[in-house]
């Protein structure tokens, strides 16, 4: 990273402490984002007081770059994954009981704007107009969550919001304009095959070069297929080749590590075929 970006880094943490109550929520991320270009882009436009939305097909590395982002700012993290019955209550809370009293039980993004977090937005373009209707006065000028019946909660300059989106996916749709222009854009690029090695020997270590190289191959060559159509994304799947590789390195034959971590994802017989097909050139 640039040394001006580490600089301004180290007086955004001085100026911005947080609370003892949250300071659990500050963890440092199992895997480091590989991507100098995108990460510079990403660390300038939140110091300038920016939210990011990063899109990108899958296994881009949304999520690990948004957790190291969190880490480098020393911010504690709130997580949000949208989906079907995610509403304005489970985003900004519910009421409670408290001695008697009805209050407010704070939801993620209530809780960003109080202790100045970030809050991770995954998946967001699954959101429904409820949820969506509440970033709004979260996300502009405004800064601020108005919740009737309660004061209004403002929003600590030190909160961030970094949303994520695939496309394609089940469930998912077009994000409203207005929505959109409340975000920096990210555009994730795919991983290459360095990025990928540096990754998979990371989060593996124990890995021996031959199958981290194999490993590569096969994902490189089931993306390939996806981006063509001639496959669903369901086998292009980096969690499940990060599996595997732990359970190659714990002994178990490669061609099995990978039948039961990616190849059984494919539940159209048609797919299976044709994974396993690809398997079979870099794994006997």
């Amino acid at each position: 990273m640039r040394e001006d970006l580490k600089i301004r880094l180290e007086e955004f943490k001085k100026r911005y402490s947080v609370e003892a109550s949250v300071q659990g929520r500050i963890s440092k991320p199992p895997v480091e984002f590989i991507g100098e270009e995108i990460l510079e882009l990403t660390v300038s436009a939140l110091l300038q007081g920016e939210n990011i939305l990063l899109c990108g097909g899958k296994a881009t590395g949304k999520n690990i770059l948004a957790d190291n982002l969190a880490w480098l700012f020393a911010r504690p993290i709130y997580n949000v994954s949208f989906h079907v019955n995610t509403d304005s209550s489970t985003l900004i809370g519910t009421d409670t009981f408290v001695g008697g009293e009805v209050r407010l039980r704070n939801g993620p993004i209530s809780q960003a704007a109080q202790y100045g977090g970030f809050c991770i937005l995954d998946e967001i373009n699954m959101a429904k107009n409820d949820a969506v209707a509440v970033m709004h006065s979260v996300l502009d000028y405004r800064r601020l969550i108005d919740v009737p019946g309660y004061e209004c909660i403002p929003m600590h300059p030190a909160a961030r919001f970094i949303a994520t989106m695939n496309y394609g996916y089940a469930g998912t749709r077009e994000l409203n304009e207005a929505l959109v222009s409340r975000f920096t854009v990210i555009r994730m690029p795919t991983l290459q095959a360095q990025q990928l090695h540096r990754l998979l020997k990371a989060d593996v270590p124990d890995a021996s070069e031959e199958n981290i190289e194999c490993c590569i191959g096969l994902f490189l060559d089931l993306n390939e297929k996806a981006v063509n159509g001639e496959i669903s994304t369901h086998p292009v799947d980096l969690r499940g080749m990060i599996a595997a590789l732990r359970l190659m390195a714990d002994g178990m034959r490669p061609k099995d590590a990978i039948t039961i971590s990616i190849t059984n994802k494919c539940f159209d017989e048609y797919e299976y075929q044709l994974v396993q097909d690809v398997v079979m050139t870099r794994f006997v």
